[in-house]
């Protein structure tokens, strides 16, 4: 029974992915992003050493690929300062990484969800919904 639920999952997850709009896929990367930095945190606290390095890493990752989309010539002023946001939180997790601080995540958690509820807002008035 579990095998049908799981591709019946999988199959839902891919056509999210698919048929997704653009902003529908940033926010599926940001809440991600909550996702693993959470889970990471979880993992220092309880000295899961390699969870809390491969948790760190995808929360990388996303921001990294959130910094190489970003379209600088038509976000002007207000793009540099979200690359810049972005450039900051990646730093802080590879030091939270190195250093297995869970203290760093503590201060970057509320950063990550700050932005993702403003993607969210952006994305509900994209939809006129808000």
């Amino acid at each position: 029974m579990a095998f049908g639920y799981n591709n019946a999952a999988n199959a839902y997850k891919t056509n999210s992915v698919n048929y997704a709009s653009k902003e529908q896929l940033l926010l599926m990367l940001i809440d991600g992003a909550v996702k693993f930095v959470k889970k990471a945190h979880n993992d220092i606290l309880e000295k899961r050493v390699q969870e809390a390095h491969i948790n760190l890493t995808k929360t990388q990752n996303i921001f990294y690929e959130l910094m190489a989309t970003l379209d600088m010539n038509a976000a002007g002023e207000w793009g540099k300062n979200l690359y810049n946001i972005y450039e900051f939180i990646t730093r802080r997790l590879g030091e939270a990484n190195m250093k297995k601080d869970a203290k760093i995540l503590e201060e970057i958690i509320p950063l990550i969800e700050d932005i993702r509820n403003t993607w969210c807002e952006a994305e509900k008035i994209s939809r006129g919904t808000r």
